[in-house]
């Protein structure tokens, strides 16, 4: 099995340990991880923002970069998200533009990092050791597009992947917040037009998050918390942010 990293931009950009942590983890697990060190932006940001058609030459180049490998394997629910649901109709619309359709290869081989070590690999066991109070944070691509966790608003029996994954971590205690699959109010262009009502999104999470005693707030987007962590500082609030790759990797 061949595995192409995808790192999201402002994951390398601004986390760039997310990224090393993934690859650590990913390979301690056997896997066959490659980098290819000409990818981009999924182009998420364009079509987010109303731009699709800007968007779809990278949606292009992603797929002629990443379609010889068995699975892609992103740490970030919403870029993940982006390529496999919106991937496939961008290219296949391309002859409205200056390009022909385009088969789409690497979207249906795009998983976030937490669904492919669950649903794919199957873990049973991890070396990490965390020994911290954590609340888990469901991003809004993870639950609704990806399937991470089970959706508040469907009566269905509860389930939670990166949960699962976090009870292998030796000496964690994992908690969860007061309406634990709501928005934090990042949303991209969102906290940009609606700044007001993103940053009161933000604050209402992230006081949730800390009511429960933890010490950190993990997921699997590192954009959620950048939000949550911006919020957090400006106001003072004692907690601290990682990406669940993190701990996940912890020790490694």
């Amino acid at each position: 099995m061949k595995i192409g990293l995808f790192i999201p931009c402002y994951v390398d950009a601004l986390y760039p340990e997310v990224g090393v942590s993934t690859l650590r983890l990913l390979r301690s697990l056997g896997l066959d991880v490659d980098y290819p060190e000409k990818q981009t932006c999924c182009g998420q940001p364009m079509g987010n923002a109303g731009f699709e058609r800007m968007a779809v030459p990278l949606a292009r180049k992603f797929d002629e970069l990443f379609k010889g490998y068995d699975y892609v394997v992103a740490p970030s629910a919403s870029c993940a998200a982006y390529v496999r649901l919106f991937h496939p109709r961008l290219l296949s619309n391309e002859a409205v533009g200056t390009h022909k359709p385009h088969e789409c290869e690497a979207a249906g081989k795009t998983m976030d990092l937490v669904e492919f070590l669950h649903d794919v690999v199957k873990v049973e066991s991890l070396p990490a050791k965390f020994p911290h109070k954590v609340s888990v944070h469901n991003s809004c691509h993870g639950v609704r597009e990806l399937g991470l966790s089970s959706p508040s608003e469907r009566n269905i029996p509860r389930f939670n992947k990166m949960i699962d994954l976090l009870k292998l971590v030796e000496g964690i205690e994992i908690v969860e917040p007061e309406r634990p699959d709501e928005c934090c109010g990042f949303g991209g262009m969102f906290a940009v037009e609606e700044q007001a009502v993103s940053a009161r999104m933000g604050l209402e999470k992230v006081r949730r998050h800390m009511a429960t005693g933890a010490e950190y707030i993990t997921g699997p987007d590192s954009s959620c918390l950048m939000h949550m962590q911006g919020v957090a500082q400006k106001q003072g609030l004692d907690i601290k942010f990682i990406h669940v790759a993190q701990i996940l990797s912890a020790g490694l």
